[in-house]
């Protein structure tokens, strides 16, 4: 039997807003070729690429829930031909239960990260969402053994894991810190200016540094980014960060093989897509505690605290560290397989 396969997702690359909208990307790329599987992606129209096998819904102007909420018709009435719809995290919930409750489908759910993962002060209205997810779905999947354990402990579900692929990025020789001139070593951000992502820890370590021996570059925009801006301005330590803003996808593996080392300060990274791009270019990853240490060899990662004294000695001990050892990559390619055994697996229960 050939698993027909309905999924939801968000963005699409190049329009992406984080990990889950790159993993559901190469998991339809992976899809789409194959005989073993049948894909249909549902996507809001203003995200959807002109493709065969994705299906842009208009959803108008408001939060995210509004307007998920307003494809939700659609989204069930496609699931008639479908064997399983695969929706991801919390925003899934009104689409997939609908579609659930409508025909005969089995309902997978990806959590790639958690309301708690994302929000210093999560909404109670994703903390019920994902609740009802756990309870209603009829199978569960986390992409880390670290986001496993915070589903079990947060909402008594018990998820299979199967990790992402690591992503790779394309360079094109440009030295990005010779461009920004700076004269000593680069450290690399990237990411959403959000609490997550403990920035605030990353420039307050910074004050712990030589002003001499390294330049933060940050990429990347957000709510905090101002507050960032001031303070840096009240550490006095403007020489030492440049804010580069937004970084297209084209330019990332510039900025990450310009870089000495890559810091990843996040408080919570169910898997850390950024860590396994900064890897793929050859530059060492300063990280707290994330999903893609858990398939990667001793020495990838200098794995932190997510406090500033710690991640400055982290990023002392990277900039002296030798080479990077040798790693397997992990590909998309067995993610899908490993999906596909996973649907087949429900299907012949």
């Amino acid at each position: 039997m050939v698993p027909k396969v309905l999924m939801l997702g968000w963005g699409f690359p190049p329009n992406v807003s984080g990990g889950l909208d790159t993993a559901v990307g190469e998991l339809f790329e992976q899809f789409q070729p194959r005989d073993d599987v049948e894909i249909e992606l549902v996507l809001p129209a203003e995200y959807a690429p002109d493709r065969d096998g994705i299906h842009g819904v208009p959803t108008g102007e408001g939060d995210v829930a509004d307007r998920i909420n307003r494809l939700a018709g659609e989204f069930a009435d496609r699931a008639a031909d479908a064997d399983i719809v695969h929706t991801h995290d919390w925003f899934g919930y009104g689409p997939a239960s609908r579609a659930a409750s409508t025909h005969d489908v089995e309902w997978v759910t990806t959590f790639h990260s958690l309301t708690s993962d994302r929000n210093r002060n999560p909404p109670d209205r994703e903390i019920r969402t994902e609740q009802r997810i756990v309870e209603g779905a009829d199978h569960l999947i986390a992409v880390s053994e670290v986001l496993r354990r915070s589903v079990r402990e947060q909402y008594d579900g018990d998820p299979q894991v199967i990790y992402n692929g690591f992503s790779s990025v394309e360079t094109t020789g440009r030295d990005i810190a010779a461009e920004l001139g700076i004269d000593g070593q680069m450290l690399f951000f990237v990411g959403r200016h959000t609490h997550q992502k403990g920035i605030e820890h990353l420039v307050y370590a910074l004050d712990r540094l030589d002003a001499e021996e390294v330049t933060l570059v940050i990429g990347g925009t957000g709510h905090l980014t101002d507050r960032l801006k001031r303070f840096v301005e009240i550490l006095g330590i403007e020489a030492m960060v440049e804010f580069v803003g937004y970084v297209p996808e084209a330019e990332l593996g510039d900025y990450y093989a310009s870089a000495d080392v890559f810091v990843s300060p996040s408080l919570s990274e169910p898997f850390g897509i950024t860590i396994v791009e900064s890897l793929s270019v050859g530059t060492r990853v300063v990280a707290c505690e994330s999903g893609a240490a858990e398939i990667l060899p001793e020495g990838c990662i200098v794995e932190v605290e997510p406090n500033s004294r710690s991640i400055a000695n982290g990023i002392r001990r990277a900039l002296d560290a030798g080479p990077l050892p040798a790693y397997e990559e992990r590909t998309w390619d067995t993610v899908a397989d490993e999906h596909i055994e996973f649907y087949h697996d429900i299907l012949d229960a």
